[in-house]
């Protein structure tokens, strides 16, 4: 399962797989993929560090990647304090009123709220970049797009190649203009932020947009058919997300969490604002419903819903309030029924690609017969 770009970063298989979890990342690693470590929940560099040396410990000396939240343009002089500032008390009501209808306890006197999005501030995002650079990551993906101008040109002077995320051919095309490498075309099905194309359409349409630049498949793959349906389809690999999820060397901190994800089918998510402001697949839950409904005060924008929401997401992860209780996750679910190691999946998605190229093979040798 290799190609041009798999043999210039020195993995196996063109299978580059975003996670949160340091263990899945160096999994996916070993495993002979590219894993790439999500940032975005590192607030403290410090935090960061203790991460990417554990990261160096259990990779083998084979390469990893960062990805970090960074928006492309820079807001001068804005605190977290004052984005704080601007949250409406109508919508802060209505978060302890959802949470007091679900009966959500409060956190302890003192306790942290835990995991706030912060990533997306200018100064969390170069904190970050400033200790990733100190370590020999190989690729430095952004979520939002093309990073800042000199944010390319410091990754490029370490020998770090950038991808960024699109989800239409006008997005791919003006990361091509920014000078990013490598340009993952994430569809409609994805979990997290994403656009309104589908995978199917919108990968060769990407190719088509930025070729000779290397393009990754996103959104919606959980299987090798599916894999070699995104090469086929143009691409150099695939970037995979949703599937680390229910793996063992994932640590949700929750078995109820684990277990709606295992019972979820593919129609059981929703594209909605309620986690950050911006529209991001996750399951459907009475949550979402909440923030969804016409009647309610509606979302802010990013970054102040991800600012709204932290404590009480924190409060719904740490008592495993059910009906309330979601997370990111791509249309893929459907096909994440069981908890198997990385190993497992690797195995299972390199024996599936090699089925369908041999189906497609055969077809081809009748057809020309």
């Amino acid at each position: 399962m290799q190609t041009e770009l798999s043999r210039r970063l020195g993995v196996e298989h063109a299978i580059f797989g975003f996670t949160p979890f340091p263990a899945v990342a160096a999994a996916i690693t070993r495993a002979g993929g590219f894993g790439v470590l999500g940032a975005v929940r590192y607030t403290a560099p410090d935090d960061l560090a203790r991460d990417l040396d554990w990261m160096q410990d259990h990779t083998d000396g084979l390469p990893y990647g960062l990805d970090v939240v960074m928006p492309a343009r820079k807001v001068e002089g804005v605190t977290e304090a004052d984005v704080e500032a601007m949250i409406p008390e109508g919508h802060r009501q209505f978060v302890r009123e959802t949470l007091a209808k679900h009966g959500v306890p409060e956190l302890a006197d003192g306790e942290a709220s835990g995991w706030r999005i912060t990533g997306w501030m200018e100064q969390v995002a170069r904190d970050q970049l400033d200790v990733a650079f100190t370590y020999p990551i190989r690729l430095l993906a952004n979520a939002l797009g093309s990073p800042p101008a000199d944010v390319v040109d410091r990754a490029h002077a370490n020998g770090v190649l950038v991808a960024a995320l699109a989800g239409s051919a006008k997005h791919a095309r003006h990361h091509a203009e920014a000078g990013i490498d490598i340009v993952v075309a994430q569809g409609y099905e994805a979990g997290g932020h994403t656009g309104e194309i589908a995978s199917m359409v919108l990968v060769p349409e990407v190719v088509d947009a930025v070729g000779p630049l290397p393009v990754l498949a996103a959104g919606g793959i959980g299987s090798g058919a599916q894999v070699a349906a995104g090469l086929a389809l143009g691409a150099q690999g695939v970037w995979l997300g949703s599937l680390w999820l229910t793996t063992t060397e994932a640590d949700l901190h929750s078995r109820a969490l684990t277990r709606k994800l295992l019972a979820a089918g593919s129609g059981d998510t929703v594209r909605s604002r309620a986690l950050t402001g911006k529209p991001a697949r996750q399951l459907r839950t009475e949550w979402t419903d909440a923030w969804d409904d016409p009647s309610g005060p509606g979302t802010l924008p990013m970054p102040l819903q991800g600012l709204l929401v932290a404590e009480a997401l924190s409060r719904i992860q740490k008592y495993e309030v059910a009906p309330l209780l979601g997370t990111p996750v791509g249309q893929i679910v459907g096909r994440m029924n069981s908890e198997r190691s990385v190993q497992e999946v690797f195995d299972d998605l390199t024996r599936g690609f090699e089925q369908a190229v041999d189906r497609i093979s055969r077809i081809a040798r009748r057809s020309g017969s």
